[in-house]
């Protein structure tokens, strides 16, 4: 917990520049398609899931650069094989995972209406489990929170705001399913739609 507070005190310092006008604040929810992958040999992903994410997003901005602080609730699941031996048939689980996500876009604008955008993503875990895990696989350690990042692009069309992102881990989500080492880096696909408020 000390870690995400360090990281969201940074993330404040980088939400507010000394450039800060042309602020504004609006609400923005979409979907995500996200990949589930626990890097062991007992665990194999399946396709990918959809999931979804609603919330809050503020903009900071100034010739030409901007910075977008964004809020969000995420829900995301990805299925999985678990075999104990290669041998073996495998049975599927689900894992889902519920949490707030504390992206901090930085970018800048090109032709008015395009906007390029990268930054780091702190997710705050809330509730993840495994779906019917029954006891075969059990007793999942979740972090309690993870750093990755975004990157992509964005257009603004008068008040309303499409972004499409790719985002990637850089720390551990899941340390361990029963007594399988596990490094779940949940690697997904985001689209959403804003709409800003003033």
């Amino acid at each position: 917990m000390k870690k995400f507070s360090v990281l969201f005190t940074f993330f404040l310092i980088c939400a507010i520049p000394a450039f800060s006008q042309n602020f504004g604040l609006g609400i923005k929810a979409g979907l995500s398609s996200t990949e589930v992958d626990f890097k062991s040999e007992e665990f194999i992903p399946s396709d990918s899931q959809l999931g979804y994410h609603v919330g809050l997003f503020a903009r900071f901005g100034g010739a030409g650069f901007f910075v977008q602080p964004e809020f969000l609730f995420t829900q995301t699941s990805g299925e999985f094989i678990f075999r104990s031996n290669p041998q073996a048939q495998g049975e599927k689980f689900e894992a889902n995972f519920n949490r707030l996500d504390i992206p901090v876009m930085l970018g800048f604008r090109v032709l008015k209406v395009l906007r390029v955008q990268a930054g780091p993503i702190a997710s705050l875990n809330i509730d993840s489990n495994l779906k019917n895990a029954g006891g075969t696989v059990q007793d999942a350690e979740f972090s309690n929170a993870t750093l990755g990042y975004q990157a992509g692009l964005g257009v603004d069309i008068g008040n309303l705001s499409i972004d499409g992102k790719y985002e990637g881990g850089l720390s551990k989500f899941t340390d361990n399913i029963s007594n399988f080492q596990t490094d779940n880096r949940i690697n997904q696909w985001v689209l959403s739609v804003g709409f800003r408020l003033f």
